[in-house]
């Protein structure tokens, strides 16, 4: 089996709850992985660009994935996105995002991007926990991510 435990996850998700669910699933699957949080779109784009406050780049490691949720106060999701998959150090890393928009315009807007995936959050908490399973066996158990090491 391939093993991403030493990639950092960074998930962008303004909603404490939706967040610490799937804190406790990473925990609950025995997921080693550090994860980092940031609550809207500009904090996202200042830890990627080691901005702000978050200058130090151990403090702000290269993620080997990110989390994103579209509907994100300030810079939204979809500006987010689209800045990520432009750039060209930035635009290898694996994209999901994890959202309850269902419009299709945002679905096709984040393929047009680049997205890697896009996973609809279910509103009902066992599907929720369901879904961030099925998230967590392909991301961290199935797919090799690319070497952070690379940023």
């Amino acid at each position: 089996m391939v093993s991403n435990s030493t990639q950092p996850l960074l998930a962008v998700e303004d909603s404490d709850e939706d967040f610490e669910a799937f804190g406790r699933m990473l925990q609950k699957a025995s997921i080693p992985n550090p994860i980092y949080r940031c609550t809207d779109g500009d904090e996202a784009l200042d830890f990627l660009y080691h901005t702000g406050q978050y200058v130090d780049s151990v403090t702000a490691p290269r993620p080997g994935i990110i989390l994103l949720d579209l509907n994100l106060p300030g810079t939204d999701g979809r500006q987010v996105l689209e800045q990520i998959k432009q750039d060209k150090n930035l635009k290898s890393i694996p994209v999901v995002v994890f959202t309850t928009s269902s419009n299709p315009k945002d679905i096709e807007v984040c393929y047009q991007y680049g997205v890697n995936g896009y996973i609809l959050k279910p509103i009902d908490i066992k599907q929720l926990m369901r879904t961030i399973q099925v998230l967590i066996d392909y991301w961290f158990e199935a797919v090799v991510l690319p070497d952070v090491a690379r940023g």
